[in-house]
């Protein structure tokens, strides 16, 4: 069952409807584009909702379908009755897809803890998945971690729901330009926005933890994009190397600049990812 008060979106129309698939009930976003290009599906970080990435779904080419939702208990999604984890979450996103009238192969781009999702999914959906963007992301709890300080701040959504707080430790979780505008971290995150309950967080904290994909990197075969920033407190850029290492077909783009560049420098990272998604087949 779908509840919406849009009709289905015409192309370059964005629509936000809320659907059921699954047994979960999510808050999705479409922008519809001429269907020259596969659609590309975007996966969010931690407690972000699918407002965070309006800068990168704006500077996409216009021409490419895009897709985005806030997990369950994150933004505009209900919480879960029962909790998930990434392995019960990518059928629900398949089944989304499908909702959506998109049976064909879509790419995946994965940003942070959307990034693990992301690899799980074109694993356990491999035909789903055509194309693969990995950003400011590494392989779960086998992965080279954040500074104590850094992951004390990433245990709470307070960031996500106090614009203060949030300006005062952009600089020193998220790095890049924040450092010198903290208060772009605030605005970037929506503090004022979507906030969603608090234990929306947990779930999706809960989700993942445990959770690696090291062991099954070589499984991924599609070809990958691993986008990391120089300057990246949350995710330090070795986990990016272990990542283009382990995946067959991967490639590695470094970038000046933190967590968040994929928001606050979408200018200039979505043309490198639209130039990715656009190679030919056998590139």
């Amino acid at each position: 069952m779908s509840s919406t008060s849009e009709q289905r979106p015409h192309p370059g129309r964005e629509t936000v409807r809320t659907l059921t698939v699954g047994g979960r009930t999510l808050r999705v976003s479409e922008r519809r584009g001429d269907g020259s290009r596969p659609p590309l599906l975007l996966m969010n970080g931690i407690g972000a909702s699918l407002e965070v990435l309006q800068p990168f779904v704006d500077a996409v080419d216009p021409r490419r379908t895009v897709v985005r939702f806030d997990v369950p208990g994150v933004g505009g999604s209900p919480p879960p009755v029962v909790p998930y984890v990434l392995a019960t979450l990518s059928p629900v996103v398949s089944a989304l897809l499908r909702r959506l009238g998109h049976d064909e192969p879509v790419d995946v781009l994965g940003l942070s803890w959307g990034g693990g999702l992301a690899q799980h999914f074109a694993v356990q959906h491999r035909r789903r998945c055509r194309r693969l963007v990995l950003a400011a992301t590494g392989t779960g709890s086998l992965m080279v971690p954040a500074s104590p300080r850094v992951l004390s701040h990433m245990l709470t959504p307070r960031r996500h729901r106090d614009p203060d707080y949030a300006t005062r430790i952009a600089g020193t979780i998220y790095g890049g330009s924040v450092r010198t505008d903290p208060a772009r971290a605030a605005r970037a995150l929506h503090a004022e926005t979507r906030l969603g309950p608090r234990r929306g967080y947990y779930y999706q904290l809960a989700a993942s933890t445990g959770w690696s994909s090291l062991p099954f990197l070589s499984l991924i075969r599609q070809p990958t994009l691993v986008l990391s920033g120089d300057d990246d407190p949350v995710i330090p850029t070795v986990n990016a190397r272990i990542l283009a290492r382990g995946i067959p077909r991967a490639r590695l783009h470094l970038y000046p600049g933190g967590h968040l560049a994929l928001v606050t420098e979408a200018e200039e990272l979505a043309p490198v990812v639209d130039a990715f998604l656009d190679e030919p087949a056998d590139a």
